[in-house]
Order: structure tokens, then C-alpha cells, then sequence
């Protein structure tokens, strides 16, 4: 579910409760070890406490403690994988919970299994659940998918066009760099990654960077996908369509502005239609295995350089696809 209203104004005083919303769930995330509190999250917010809890329920369609519950346990069920396995109390503090039975308590009643037997395989009943639910979702979404490719074809102001050679199946070729931090701006979208919203978010949020003047000279742009689609539920992933800005920029409306991480990424090339992006992804996680790396924490990006093209006939681009890594 997104919390966007189809056809508001960026500025527009809903959007500006979305951006206040996206700030508390940003902050969430980045604090899970901390209390998170209703009147700490409604001052994040610039809400009374007294109503917030309910303007929260109403646009995301959860309550604040089950947001918090369920981020915590999800960053938690990612790093129970992790190599070498951390200490399972260890794991519970890091992500706010007081102790080892709390959080195993917790964690049962969400996956249906205690975090030992989620780290033994349990795990894979889970995802694949959620590959399963995703495949069903981008199956029904294909003749919107069609449509919106189409309007872009005619967007050659937003989206320069040019022949993009399609990497379909061949070779995935992985390169490790290290990227640097970046300031950026950027417009969300809640809910299933892959489907044909995500290409209506980056149209929206290109014609904004048109009216703001970021599109003269083009610059860097980044797409982040901030939840794992195997451990969080499709409605309630989070994908932002950004734009590097710098220390002046100041956010109106739905705009918020972020850093994106710095640091070590295994980065690989993508050519191809918006349909195939998710596929490319899961590639790439079938690369780490062999590899001698793992994933790390932090959000996996779509890097989308100045000298972006879309082919008029296939829709492909061109993207590098980069996922935050350490060693095993």
C-alpha cells in the first residue's frame, strides 16, 4: 500500500503528512535499539502525541507499536543468517528487545518459528511464501506494466532515449567498489517491489526534478529498496526514487532528503526493461554464495548515471545494480 494519494500535488498538505510519516519510519529503522516511545516518535514527527498514534494507523495501516514490533523483528530475522552467527541476545538488544526469552517469544508469534530454528532452515518457508506471493503479483501486473512503459516512450524530456542492449540471461559480470556517501532527495512508494507503480513513482518524481532545475545538466539518480522482499511482507516494502542534491537543498511536501551509504558494494551491470529488474536482482543474490562475501546491512541501490538512455522500442535502461557487502 503507498501512502501516496494518485494525483496530489508534491506540496499539498497530505503530502506533507506522507513525509512526516516517512521520517518517523526512517527513524525507526535507524534507532531500533533505542526506545521508540509514542511521544518520541510524535515529536520526530512534528505531531501531537495525543492524535499521532492514529493519523499513523490511518496512512500506513498499522499501528505504531506493531510498525516498530515488526521492523525490529524483520532486521532481526536478516541478521540470524548472518556469517559467523552472532549471539542470539546479542541480536535481540541491538534491535530493542530486553531480552533473549522476549525476543524469542516475539519472533515465534511473527515467523512461526524460534530464531534457532529460523537460523536451522525455517527460514525457507517463509521466503519462499514471499517469492511465491511476488511471482502471483507481477503476473497480474503486467498489462499495467505495458501501459506505463508506453508513457514513457513519449517522456523523452525526463527520459533521453537511445539504444540500450538488453543483458537478458548472459553472464553476470560482479565488480566490488566502494561508493561514497551521498545527499540525496527523494519521493517514496510503499508496497510490492517489481510491480508497475515503481516506473509511475519515477515518472512523478522526474517531472518534479524537472520543475526544480535537477534534470539540466542530468545528474546521478538512485532508486533504494530499504526492505528484504523475502522476510517483509510485499505491501510493505520500501523502494525512494532520488536525486543527489547538495547541503542547500531544503524539502518541501512529500520530499524528504537522506544519505545514502557509503562503503563496499558488489556492483553489476543492468540493461533491460523494468520487468526484469527484480529477476537481475536475484542474480546478483545468487552470486554471493561462491563469492566469499556476504550481504551487509544497509538498503541495496539502483544507480542510474548522468548519460541515462531508454530504447524507444524495448523500454530497456541501463542501471548498475550495487549490494552493500562484507567479507564472510
Amino acid at each position: 500500500m503507498s501512502l501516496r494519494a494518485v494525483g496530489q500535488p508534491v506540496n499539498s498538505p497530505r503530502q506533507t503528512y506522507v513525509a512526516r510519516i516517512n521520517r518517523v519510519i526512517d527513524h525507526i529503522d535507524g534507532h531500533l535499539a533505542d526506545p521508540l516511545d509514542l511521544v518520541t516518535l510524535a515529536g520526530v514527527a512534528h505531531f501531537s502525541a495525543w492524535h499521532f498514534h492514529r493519523v499513523f494507523q490511518a496512512m500506513t495501516g498499522e499501528t505504531l507499536a506493531d510498525c516498530v514490533r515488526r521492523r525490529r523483528l524483520e532486521v532481526a530475522a536478516a541478521r540470524l543468517l548472518g556469517v559467523p552467527p552472532e549471539p542470539v541476545l546479542a541480536i535481540a538488544l541491538d534491535v530493542g528487545f530486553g531480552s533473549a526469552p522476549v525476543f524469542t517469544r516475539a519472533f515465534s508469534a511473527h515467523f512461526g518459528a524460534t530464531p534457532t530454528d529460523w537460523r536451522r532452515g525455517a527460514f525457507r518457508g517463509w521466503t519462499e511464501r514471499h517469492r511465491i506471493e511476488l511471482s502471483k503479483i507481477h503476473q497480474a501486473d503486467r498489462k499495467s506494466h505495458q501501459a506505463v512503459l508506453a508513457a514513457f516512450r513519449q517522456d523523452e524530456l525526463s527520459w533521453p532515449q537511445g539504444h540500450v542492449p538488453r543483458s537478458g540471461d548472459s553472464a553476470m559480470k560482479v565488480e566490488l567498489k566502494t561508493l561514497p556517501a551521498v545527499r540525496v532527495a527523494y519521493m517514496r512508494h510503499v508496497g510490492p517491489y517489481g510491480d508497475s507503480a515503481i516506473p509511475r513513482l519515477w515518472q512523478r518524481f522526474a517531472a518534479w526534478c524537472g520543475e526544480q532545475g535537477l534534470m539540466q545538466p542530468r545528474r546521478t539518480m538512485y532508486g533504494v529498496s530499504h526492505d528484504n522482499p523475502d522476510v517483509t511482507p510485499p505491501a510493505r516494502c520500501r523502494y525512494d526514487a532520488c536525486i543527489e542534491v547538495d547541503e542547500h537543498f531544503k524539502p518541501v511536501g512529500e520530499i524528504g532528503v537522506q544519505t545514502v551509504a557509503g562503503g563496499r558494494y558488489a556492483c553489476c551491470e543492468f540493461n533491460g526493461p523494468s520487468t526484469e529488474i527484480h529477476a537481475a536482482w536475484m542474480r546478483l543474490c545468487e552470486w554471493l554464495p561462491d563469492s566469499g562475501w556476504q550481504a551487509a546491512d544497509g538498503p541495496p541501490l539502483e544507480v542510474y548515471p548522468p548519460d541515462f538512455v531508454m530504447d524507444e522500442k524495448t523500454c530497456a535502461f541501463n542501471c548498475t545494480l550495487c549490494l552493500p557487502v562484507r567479507p564472510l
